[in-house]
């Protein structure tokens, strides 16, 4: 006798929509924080998420199979794949900002005299790099603002585009960056015809065209707008000034090239931890002390290799709670629901009209978690890569198109986002003119657009994974 497998749906007291019951309760907690008491950081996140779980669990039939839902969410491929990662990313973050990185930006800036418009244009600059060698785009802007804003300001530029100029540059290794947990996120829940999930190396070389694209058109807005100010001593700048610091370019690079060419992100981290720590030695960046050593008056291990795992920890918790926000709507049948849905309407019957829903699912979803762009992707992640995939879209092209607009325009609404509220509290500028001078939250969302309406970049996916120009038959 053949026995017969069905999968059963979680259940809950009403009917499936009471499975968005942990997503509305999250949504409360980011806009309470965000908004109402303008506060952000991973580990209040990471409550919040499993707070929700743990309320959401009331409306469920079984709390145990609610549980047993969220349990499947996060040990999915994805979410595993998320979680391990985020480790050695924090510790090259960590060394970036051990060596100071940022300082010998100051000293080139000043050595070549630039200022005005052009210093907010060599800002933007400088926040790219450094964002895309730490991946931290929250880290980026702590680092970056107490530099570079000070120094700004007395070399002649206007500072609500110098503020923006920083969290722009911010924004872009967040979207670019092969550490960045955005970009691993996107790709991980991107998933190819064989199940396994877009290699992050593939999906960094196929996003290289936006991301040039939109930053190229701001820099130009930010050099001709952004030099309005009044030009003073700047005198203070050299005590921030560091050449030596540039030298840690090289194990930028090489990490960059090496996780690119071999797709391979550990390898990459590998080779820029080794070489990066060799010339912070070298070059008395920092003592050996500030890589691993013990500290007996507290019976605690210091340094950055530590810190960077820990300064991980509040983000693998809110990567935890929002897989299991996602494994419980997968189990209700919600996001079944939802793509069944978008499929359905009209919209979505072409590859670009599937496209155009995805921008309009991706740009709703930021909206609801305050601009946290992780939290975004990894929530509409799934629900495109099943619209995407019906329609043969690449899974890089698809992990392009969520990355990007999760971090351009829906991500900097004043009073809507994290990124916004952080630049107006180091500046003490208002969100509206932090939020006005982010010019490539506008530049990347109308690329985008444009990309999404001429088909620039669509790429399918062939029967081996392979990107075709032209949509495979059925």
């Amino acid at each position: 006798m053949q026995e017969t497998v069905t999968n059963k749906r979680l259940e809950f007291r009403g009917s499936m929509f009471l499975s968005l019951v942990p997503v509305a309760i999250f949504f409360i907690f980011c806009a309470v924080m965000f908004i109402g008491l303008k506060a952000f950081n991973m580990e209040a996140l990471a409550m919040a998420g499993f707070v929700a779980l743990l309320i959401g669990g009331v409306f469920a039939k079984s709390y145990t199979e609610f549980w047993d839902a969220a349990i499947k969410g996060i040990s999915s491929i994805a979410s595993i794949s998320v979680i391990v990662i985020f480790f050695p990313i924090g510790m090259f973050s960590a060394l970036m900002k051990a060596s100071g990185l940022s300082g010998g930006f100051v000293w080139l800036a000043n050595s070549i005299g630039v200022q005005g418009g052009v210093f907010v244009g060599f800002v933007f600059l400088a926040t790219c790099v450094m964002s895309t060698a730490t991946g931290s785009s929250i880290g980026t802007m702590f680092s970056a603002f107490p530099i570079f804003y000070p120094a700004g300001v007395v070399l002649g530029c206007n500072p609500a585009f110098l503020a923006g100029a920083i969290v722009s540059g911010a924004v872009f290794g967040d979207n670019l960056a092969p550490i960045s947990d955005t970009t691993i996120a996107s790709a991980s829940t991107q998933i190819f015809k064989n199940g396994r999930p877009a290699d992050v190396g593939g999906c960094v070389r196929s996003r290289l065209r936006y991301s040039l694209a939109g930053s190229a058109i701001a820099l130009v807005l930010f050099v001709l707008f952004g030099g309005k100010g009044e030009v003073a001593e700047a005198a203070q700048i050299e005590q921030l000034s560091n050449p030596n610091s540039l030298f840690m370019l090289i194990p930028v690079v090489i990490m960059l090239v090496v996780a690119t060419k071999t797709r391979n992100i550990f390898l990459g981290l590998f080779v820029g931890l080794a070489l990066g720590i060799a010339t912070g030695l070298a070059l008395g960046l920092f003592p050996l002390s500030a890589v691993f050593a013990n500290d007996p008056e507290h019976n605690v291990i210091t340094g950055f290799l530590v810190s960077g795992v820990n300064s991980m920890l509040g983000t693998v918790g809110l990567v935890i709670a929002v897989f299991g926000i996602m494994g419980v709507i997968t189990e209700a049948g919600m996001l079944d629901y939802l793509v069944e849905k978008i499929l359905g309407s009209k919209l979505a019957q072409t590859p670009r009209g599937a496209e155009a829903a995805g921008i309009i699912g991706i740009s709703l979803t930021d909206l609801i978690f305050g601009g946290v762009s992780s939290v975004c992707i990894l929530t509409f992640g799934p629900v495109l890569n099943k619209i995407g995939g019906a329609h043969d879209i690449h899974p890089y092209r698809r992990a392009n198109l969520l990355d990007a607009v999760a971090n351009s325009l829906p991500a900097c609404i004043p009073f809507m986002s994290v990124f916004v509220f952080i630049g107006s509290a180091l500046t003490g500028l208002s969100p509206l003119e932090v939020a006005g001078g982010t010019m490539y939250a506008y530049t990347l969302f109308l690329v985008m657009v444009f990309a999404v309406a001429t088909g620039w970049g669509r790429r399918y996916e062939g029967p081996n994974g392979e990107e075709l120009k032209t949509q495979p038959a059925k």
